[in-house]
This record gives structure tokens, C-alpha cells and sequence, in this order.
């Protein structure tokens, strides 16, 4: 698995696959190998051995918390004594919201592949933040949020709640 990984606004290109041994990953950093050994001590808790150093990682409880709430945060971790808030991201939604970040003018949302919207988390006048949920859309039966590329306004909303939609479709247009 592929994917760009953001660390207090720093991204790394992370590449993980498992290995033939249980437990034991194959990992790229920056295509730097790295090995690692992962064990899943409970839900949330993490038990890593990377370059034969222990590490407890645990997945913050306030994330869960504001998931249940409805509230969007940013995933974070705690390692030690430590906080560590991340994202991860499809390459290409990450260059697609990377190339819009700061630009003028009005950018619009569309659906990566078909779907149903299942939620609108924001109503057209509303003002969001950079990376904000903006919609909740349902594909291959896994729901995606779909989030602001930019600080600014809705200024349209062009789905609602239970509308089919195609790729490529407009969805919500941010000035």
C-alpha cells in the first residue's frame, strides 16, 4: 500500500507490505528501507518494534471521541510522551488538494468515483477551513469524506442527502 503521510505539515512517501513472517512489515520511508514488527495489543494500541527499539503507540481518544460526536479533527497519536497529529492520504487527492492549497478563486469538489452521498457536514455560506469535511460520500461500500481544498466559503451545494452520483460530478464549489 502507497500512500503520502503528513507529520506536522511535513509529507513522506510511505510504502507498506506485509511480510512473509506474521507480524513482521516491509516498509519505505522516503524510499528508505525500514524494518518494523507490529502487534495489535487492543483496539487503539499499537505495539511496534522498529530497528529493534519497543514503542507503545496509541491511537488518541479524542479522535474518537469528536468521530462520534461528528466533529472533524485530525487523527493523533501518542507515542511516549508525545502527540503526534497526522494524515494520511491518497496520492492523488493529496496533489490534487496540494495544487489547489492558496489558490484564488472559486474550486470545485467532485466525486473521485460514483457513489451516494450520505451526509452534508456543511450548508452553502458556511465558512471552512483548509482540509475540513465538507461531505460524507459512499463508494464501494466504504464512506469518504470529502474535504475543503482550500480556506474559504461554500458557496454551492449541488447534492443532498441520498443523491447517486458519477465521477467527475461537481458536488460542492468553494470560494
Amino acid at each position: 500500500m502507497k500512500f503520502d503521510l503528513e507529520i506536522d505539515g511535513q509529507t513522506r512517501k510511505v510504502d507498506i507490505s506485509p511480510s512473509a513472517t506474521s507480524g513482521q512489515w516491509q516498509m519505505q520511508i522516503d524510499g528508505e528501507p525500514v524494518e518494523a514488527d507490529a502487534c495489535l495489543l487492543r483496539p487503539g494500541v499499537l505495539s511496534l518494534l522498529v530497528h529493534g527499539q519497543s514503542h507503545r503507540v496509541v491511537l488518541d481518544a479524542d479522535l474518537a471521541n469528536a468521530s462520534a460526536n461528528g466533529d472533524s479533527a485530525d487523527p493523533a497519536l501518542h507515542l511516549g510522551a508525545h502527540r503526534i497529529e497526522w494524515r494520511a492520504e491518497d496520492p492523488r487527492s493529496f496533489r490534487r488538494r496540494r495544487r489547489h492549497a492558496g489558490t484564488d478563486g472559486p474550486i470545485t469538489l467532485k466525486a473521485s468515483m460514483p457513489g451516494r452521498v450520505v451526509r452534508i457536514l456543511v450548508a452553502k455560506g458556511d465558512t471552512v477551513a483548509a482540509h475540513q469535511s465538507v461531505l460524507v460520500l459512499e463508494a464501494m461500500k466504504m464512506q469518504n469524506e470529502l474535504k475543503s481544498p482550500k480556506e474559504g466559503r461554500v458557496i454551492d451545494l449541488r447534492v443532498a442527502p441520498g443523491d447517486t452520483v458519477s465521477s467527475g460530478q461537481p458536488l460542492a464549489i468553494v470560494e
